[in-house]
């Protein structure tokens, strides 16, 4: 039996692809688009199997061998098939695995991306063969074109470094040419607070970056205690051992986040992409990671919360306000349920949720995010000293400075064009909404009833008042404009 599942792309639901938006299984007042998606029972079973990694009790109608037919059963089972849709898209990471993805979108999903990746790595080889892959690390990242390879240099070959091949996103606003001159700047740039690049380089549909590999994983590996190998829904869904660090740990790496995306922001070079999976910890120090994504135009883990608000719309606002769900994680070692956060948990101190506040609540995303020399000086970070003796250097020549600023800006006006469609489309539907409730139709029924009592009284009075008018004047029923017309009935 095949089911009907009614699909729509919502606001609210994670679109996480790199350029063709997830067709998200929703009924929600942000709808922007719907469809219908015809599957089996028994595609959505192979599909809850395959999600089983995730370690999440998903709510999968149970199967029915007997009286599988029935007509009510049918019915009931396709409202169960569509709450399981509904909950999967409402579920930021599962909705952005491929499995997801191809199961509710297969004509835009069929491609093998970790063929199409191994294809373009093996031309890069042919060009410095000086390279070799020791494996692939399958699923470990939540982009569908994004891949990862373990690799090694045979110059060096204790040493194991990590390459990614990513298709270029729908926010690339450089041209080839300054692109290459950009990726070509990230191994030149010294702060302890970014991982090294060793090698970056882009085609005209791609690009290949390769840095070294850290054993110890992610800030949301630590978090999470889980290995940073692993397909990235088996550790982050459902993650069994989740803590929130000491606060000593949030002031310090805190501190040392801000202080680097200062160093992007005051150097004009956009980041946009901080979330937990892209910050390494070593040693008690906060490295950044893929800080060549906005170069790339890819959209951050964070824009479906994003595009809800319309103050959030720089690219510093976006840092901040990924700040605050970074933050969040840190203290609680979870993420937030939802967006806005109006309600905390006990935390490790009150100025944590002070900040927290400025940036997650309800009045926050209305009026707008702090920036991040504001919340350099909030108690919370202001006293805490880093030492480093490394010199900071990322030089960046004029004309690039230049071709980088046009890019951001063009970033941005998109950002703030997809919120006004996203807003004015949310008006309409509250309005439709409310003009179709129960409530709605009593006062418009209670309307109708008093302006027809009205338009009857008017009536009236104009009938009246012709009559009266009348009453003084002698009508003479022998003019040419009277006929006498005899009625064999009696007049009521």
């Amino acid at each position: 039996m095949a089911f009907l599942g009614k699909t729509s792309c919502s606001a609210k639901v994670p679109l996480l692809d790199d350029t063709v938006p997830l067709t998200a299984v929703i009924e929600a007042s942000q709808n922007l688009h719907s469809h219908t998606v015809i599957r089996r029972y028994s595609d959505f079973d192979m599909l809850n199997n395959s999600l089983l990694i995730s370690g999440i009790n998903l709510p999968l109608p149970p199967k029915k061998l007997i009286g599988n037919m029935d007509r009510e059963f049918i019915a009931e089972r396709q409202k169960g098939l569509q709450a399981y849709l509904n909950f999967i898209t409402l579920h930021h990471l599962l909705s952005s695995s491929e499995l997801v993805k191809k199961f509710l979108d297969t004509n835009n999903y069929s491609a093998n991306y970790t063929e199409i990746a191994l294809q373009q790595v093996s031309m890069f080889f042919r060009s410095d063969p000086k390279w070799e892959v020791i494996e692939p690390l399958k699923d470990m990242g939540w982009r569908i074109h994004k891949r990862y390879f373990l690799v090694k240099n045979k110059e060096q070959p204790k040493e194991r470094q990590v390459l990614s091949w990513v298709d270029l996103g729908p926010d690339k606003f450089l041209s080839d040419k300054d692109l290459q001159s950009a990726m070509k700047l990230l191994p030149t740039i010294t702060n302890p607070y970014i991982s090294p690049v060793t090698f970056a380089t882009t085609s005209e549909s791609s690009a290949l970056v390769i840095r070294v590999f850290s054993e110890k994983g992610t800030l949301r590996d630590h978090i999470c205690k889980v290995k940073p190998k692993e397909p990235f829904l088996k550790k982050y869904c459902n993650p069994k051992k989740i803590q929130g660090l000491e606060l000593q740990q949030i002031r310090t790496y805190g501190r040392q986040i801000l202080e680097v995306l200062k160093f992007l922001h005051d150097k004009g070079f956009p980041y946009g992409h901080l979330h937990a999976s892209n910050v390494l910890v070593e040693d008690e120090t906060c490295k950044l990671l893929d800080v060549e994504n906005s170069l790339l135009g890819l959209p951050s883990f964070y824009r479906q919360y994003i595009t809800q608000f319309r103050k959030i719309n720089t690219l510093e606002s976006m840092d901040v306000y990924s700040f605050g769900h970074l933050l969040y994680e840190m203290t609680y070692g979870r993420p937030p349920d939802a967006v806005p956060v109006d309600h905390y948990p006990p935390a490790p101190s009150s100025s944590i949720v002070s900040v927290l506040q400025s940036i997650l609540s309800t009045e926050a995303c209305k009026t707008g995010m702090p920036t991040v020399s504001q919340l350099l000086q909030t108690p919370l970070f202001s006293d805490m000293l880093l030492f480093n003796s490394e010199k900071l250097q990322f030089k960046i020549p004029a004309k690039l400075k230049d071709a980088l600023k046009m890019a951001k800006e063009c970033l941005e006006r998109r950002l703030q064009e997809e919120q006004k469609v996203i807003h004015q489309h949310r008006r309409l539907t509250r309005a439709q909404s409310h003009h179709g409730s129960e409530e709605e139709k009593k006062r418009r029924k209670i309307l109708a009833r008093k302006k027809s009592r009205q338009s009857a009284y008017e009536n009236e009075e104009d009938l009246s008042a012709k009559y009266n008018n009348n009453s003084g004047t002698s009508l003479s029923f022998n003019s040419p404009a009277y006929s006498i017309v005899h009625c064999p009935f009696p007049l009521c």
